[in-house]
């Protein structure tokens, strides 16, 4: 249930199984979705795995590093790998989702849109479903991909009482940007946004994402956020980034990110929660494509593996234990480190340092090996800090 990337990517890689798949949505597509639209390493290899090409995707827009701006003033260059393959991407949602979608329909998946799932039972045997419209139908198993206030769970019994996400971020589409916001990804580590952070993303054609992210009670409370966003474009460093010309393309929009993976339940009766169901947002960025489509695939693995719906469902919890806990736990420190300006400070310092220093924390930044890798040695292996990036067969991509 929820056709995004976690949806889509359970349901392309189950119909690829041939097992029979009903992708289930209460919007119709092309929809948009409130996001940053940025694409780490993770996500995009998970892409390219799944066969997704890039010149598919109308907005795809490869980056070959970030800008990051101190909260003292100081400007970083974080470069990227400049070898095989991509690390990091935009690309608008509503793009994304789209070819997502059609992606899984073309490897068999049915879908039902524009009709909302109003009653979940499960048995011993089947899920039972009936939806706004009046329709019911069966199946053997739930994935829930429906977002982090997940009806599914609630339905479930589930729900996790007062949970409004560990991030609230806020976003506005620019056009007629200036040709450092067209074609560069800048960061601003503002002292007053602390662990947050603003950022400019180009999504092609003279565009730009455009915005910012606090975390949940921090000194900056989410309903300010609307009266502090033109302050922080008329910001001179901020603005000489977007451009004279650059003007708002579309009303700003606002969301939650959950991002508490080692603690929200990932699994119910005969029923998988993926995505920001499983609240598996990065906790120190909120960045969730990337972990979106790698526990949509995980599900979908954990099903077609193990016949024994209990087993399968074991498994999951398992997979994502294993692969993101430890992950989030290190960012989730880090960023608790990232509210104190001194300390922010120090840290952009030291990127600074020499091109070592830039290119691997760009690399880490986004995602390119697991954050805590250090920590885990069950997951080194040889070339994991110089690994070429997603799509290295495909040179083109990076133009």
């Amino acid at each position: 249930m929820g056709a995004g990337p976690a949806g889509s990517a359970a349901a392309h890689a189950l119909a690829t199984a041939g097992r029979s798949t009903l992708l289930v949505d209460k919007a119709t597509f092309p929809r948009d979705k409130f996001c940053g639209d940025g694409l780490t390493t993770l996500a995009l290899r998970q892409l390219e795995e799944i066969g997704i090409e890039p010149e598919r995707i109308t907005s795809f827009t490869a980056v070959d590093g970030a800008w990051l701006r101190s909260p003292s003033g100081k400007v970083h260059a974080a470069p990227l790998p400049d070898g095989p393959g991509i690390h990091a991407a935009v690309a608008r949602r509503i793009d994304l989702d789209q070819v997502l979608v059609e992606h899984a329909i073309a490897a068999g998946a049915q879908t039902r849109f524009g009709s909302a799932i109003t009653s979940i039972d499960p048995a011993a045997d089947h899920v039972g479903f009936t939806t706004a419209d009046g329709g019911a139908f069966t199946a053997d198993l739930c994935i829930a991909a429906d977002g982090m206030w997940s009806p599914t769970r609630k339905m479930l019994g589930l729900d996790i009482d007062g949970y409004r996400g560990e991030w609230h971020a806020f976003r506005q589409y620019w056009k007629n940007v200036g040709p450092l916001a067209a074609r560069e990804l800048w960061v601003w580590f503002e002292p007053d946004l602390l662990p947050g952070y603003m950022w400019s993303f180009p999504v092609g054609d003279g565009r730009a994402n455009v915005g910012f992210g606090v975390l949940r009670g921090g000194e900056i409370k989410t309903q300010q956020m609307k009266t502090l966003w033109p302050d922080l474009l008329e910001r001179d460093h901020i603005r000489s980034v977007l451009g004279a010309e650059a003007e708002p393309e579309s009303p700003h929009r606002a969301w939650p990110i959950p991002a508490r993976v080692d603690a929200a339940p990932l699994v119910g009766p005969r029923t998988m929660f993926v995505g920001d169901a499983a609240t598996a947002c990065d906790a120190l960025t909120g960045e969730g494509i990337g972990q979106a489509l790698l526990t949509g695939r995980l599900a979908a693995a954990a099903f077609v593996e193990h016949s024994d719906v209990d087993t399968a469902l074991a498994n999951y919890e398992d997979e994502v234990r294993s692969e993101l806990v430890a992950d989030h736990r290190m960012a989730s420190t880090l960023g608790k480190w990232m509210s104190n300006r001194m300390i922010a400070e120090l840290a952009l310092t030291a990127v600074g340092t020499n091109g070592w220093t830039r290119r691997n924390f760009a690399r880490w930044m986004f995602e390119d090996y697991p954050r805590a890798i250090l920590a885990t040695p069950r997951r080194w292996s040889k070339g994991v800090f110089t690994g070429d990036g997603a799509y290295a067969d495909r040179p083109d991509v990076r133009v």
